[in-house]
Parts: C-alpha cells; structure tokens; sequence
C-alpha cells in the first residue's frame, strides 16, 4: 500500500496550519520578518549565463555557522527561511539544516536546479522535514545560456510527484536570455499535469530590476500565470508583474531588511540578492532598531524591482494596512483563460475578520489559538522568540498592526 499520498495530505494540513499562524504573527508585528533567504553554498554545479548568484569554487558554509545563524532568525521571529545558492544539495549536512529550520517551528524551503535529485534524496528531504522545495526550469531543451531544461528534469519531477512529502512549485522564467518564451508555458503545463504549482519570474539585471518583455514575452506571462490557476499568483501578476511587463514602475513600500532578509555565505544581512552590500550588517549583531530602520529605508531600486520574493512578502504588508482594498485590487482584473475566484481562506478571512461585525471576537479567538498576543500593548513576543519581552515592544510598535484591521 502507496501511504506517501496519505502522508503528503497529512503533512500539508499541518504546514497549512503553520503558515496561517506565520500569517497571524506578520500581521500582528511590523517589525517582524517574514521571510528570509539563507545561503548554505555559494558553489553551484551549473552556469547559467544570467545568473549572478553562484560560483564554481566556494567550500560549503560551515553548518556550526549555518546553524547558529537559524537560531538568529528564529530569535528576530522569522516564520518561512528558504535554502538557496548557489546550490544547497552540494551543502554535506543539508539534512542536519533543514531538521533545526523546522525544531524551530519555522517553514523550511529549499529552491534547486534539481540536478542532485534523486529517489534517496528526495527520501531524505522527507525525514528532514522539509517542507517546500521550489525547483527551477527555464528551458524545454538545454542551451548555451541554461541546462535546467524539462528534457534533463523530466525524471527527477515524476520522482517528486511519486515520492516527495513536501509541496513542490516549479518556476519558469521569462525574459531576456531564453531562447524559446514559448518554453515557460510548456513547462508550466507539465507542472500541472504532475500536480505541482507553478510560478513564473522575470529576468532581471545584476541590480534585480527589469529587462522589458515585448508582445510575445507579454502573452507568454499571461498564460502561464493562467496556467497555474492559482490566486495567490494571479494577485501577484496584478499588483507586480503586470506593470513591469508594460516597462510601468509599481508604487509600493519595500520592507526588505526587516519583513525580507538575505543572509548570504558570509553571515551578513542585504536586502535581496541584487542588492548585497545593503545594509551589510552581520547578522548576529541585527537587532530590533536595524529592522526597524530598514523597515521604513526607502529603495531607490524598488519601482522597477523584479524579486518576486520582496513582492509577496510586501503584499503582507499591504494586507495588514488596508485588507479589504488590498484584495479587490488583487483580484480585479481577469488575465486570459478567466480571474480565478479567491480561494476559500481569502473569503473566509475577508468575512471573519473585515466585513463582520463581531470581527473583533475573531481576531481575539485567531490570536489565542494560533499562538499571539491578544493584548493591545504589543509586549509579548512572537511566540518561539529568545528576545527579551521589553525588546519587542519597544520594536514592534504598540498595537498599530490590529487597528489597522478596524
């Protein structure tokens, strides 16, 4: 008898749990990140010509230092931390990293050009306790510009689909560099079939901001973004994506270095990827007033950014000043193949918390049973935090994040 079925559903429903609860805390504390980026390796086994993110030589991070650096983001009151490269499987002690991401209680991810997958390795990943792997695929055939082509990864998705325990989201890119646009809806297509999610992203340059797509890139986003039928993409495509394929800047607030860390091979904290050397603070030394400063820095980068990492975590933001305009502005207009109806925990939350009356008793109950603060005062801590109370009152900012909920 195949349990991994039954085991993948029961693990999903308790993620699911884990990242409504993620979600409660980052609306309550503005000063709390939500997410955050952690490179085990910069070496990588490939070289794609676009990418700015590896090198074929780095020795692996020490796992002492990678370790002591998750118990640094668990203390700031991270809830997702993704392993990223560089590429991780090279890292020997993977496992061992992933196990002290979830003692944490925190969502792990791991994001991979699939190349070292295998049946073993994804078994692995599963007794780690991984809870997400994105795996990356740019192409239908391998090129002079990227090998993480569907031809090559083929194997390696239907061993995820039949053996893997996590959810797994394969992304495509579109943009400059690759051969055939066509390729990304191929892909996406594929994905769907083996009951994966799929993303799509842009191609940036070296500081994360566009290169503009033309008509045909265009249809291609759009399709794939209807490919996926998800609404949490299709929110994306309309507050980001959309303007950026039209060449348009986005007006939004860029909270990288507080709600968004990249901590990189040396220990420090940037604000993304493109934008290392900013601020450049190592991380055991960041703190609630560094948070709280990156916070409100303003990032001449951002109207024309493409880190679609930065975006969501952003549209968290977005969520706790103004939910209800936030969701119809996400769910405003259709792309090709029809608007997808907000899922079933968007409405019940539009309902609980926004539009009814008694929301105030559901924010009470929501707090309690997901483990916040019911107070007003913002004197607890995240719970799972190893900072002081004092500290995250002062950094948290009082009870600006549930008023803005009224």
């Amino acid at each position: 008898m195949n349990l991994v079925p039954l085991t993948r559903r029961v693990r999903r429903a308790a993620k699911r749990f884990r990242e409504a609860r993620m979600l409660v805390r980052a609306l309550r504390y503005q000063y709390q990140p939500v997410a955050a980026h952690l490179i085990p390796i910069r070496r990588c086994n490939l070289s794609c010509a676009y990418c700015n993110e590896y090198d074929d030589h780095s020795s692996p991070v020490p796992t002492a230092d990678v370790l002591r650096r998750i118990d640094r983001l668990a203390a700031l009151g991270t809830g997702i931390v993704t392993l990223s490269g560089g590429e991780p499987l090279l890292h020997p002690d993977l496992d061992e990293i992933i196990r002290r991401i979830r003692g944490h209680g925190m969502i792990a991810t791991l994001i991979t050009n699939g190349y070292l997958l295998s049946r073993d390795r994804i078994r692995r990943l599963n007794l780690a306790g991984l809870d997400h792997l994105q795996i990356s695929i740019d192409n239908v055939m391998p090129d002079d510009v990227s090998k993480k082509s569907l031809k090559v990864l083929d194997q390696k998705l239907r061993w995820l689909a039949e053996d893997g325990r996590f959810d797994v989201t394969v992304n495509s890119v579109v943009g400059g560099g690759i051969r055939n646009p066509d390729d990304a809806a191929v892909i996406a297509r594929r994905a769907r079939e083996l009951g994966f999610s799929t993303t799509v992203g842009l191609i940036h340059d070296g500081s994360g901001r566009l290169r503009q797509l033309d008509d045909q890139q265009k249809t291609i986003l759009e399709e794939v973004v209807a490919v996926g039928k998800s609404a949490f993409d299709f929110a994306n495509y309309n507050r980001f994506q959309k303007n950026l394929a039209n060449g348009q800047p986005n007006d939004w607030h860029c909270g990288a270095g507080c709600r968004y860390l990249y901590i990189c091979e040396d220990g420090l904290v940037h604000w993304c990827s493109q934008q290392r050397g900013h601020p450049g603070i190592p991380l055991e030394h960041y703190g609630p007033e560094d948070l709280r400063r990156e916070y409100h820095q303003v990032k001449s980068c951002a109207p024309l950014c493409t880190v679609g990492c930065v975006h969501r975590v952003a549209q968290v933001d977005e969520l706790r000043t103004d939910p209800q305009a936030t969701l119809s502005e996400w769910f405003a207009t259709p792309v090709p193949g029809g608007r997808p109806r907000p899922p079933m925990a968007v409405r019940v939350m539009m309902w609980a918390f926004v539009t009814n009356p008694r929301r105030d008793l559901f924010r009470s109950v929501t707090m309690r049973a997901f483990g916040g603060s019911t107070s007003l005062d913002g004197s607890l801590p995240a719970p799972g935090s190893q900072l002081p109370a004092r500290v995250f009152s002062r950094c948290y900012g009082g009870h600006g994040a549930l008023k803005r909920w009224r």
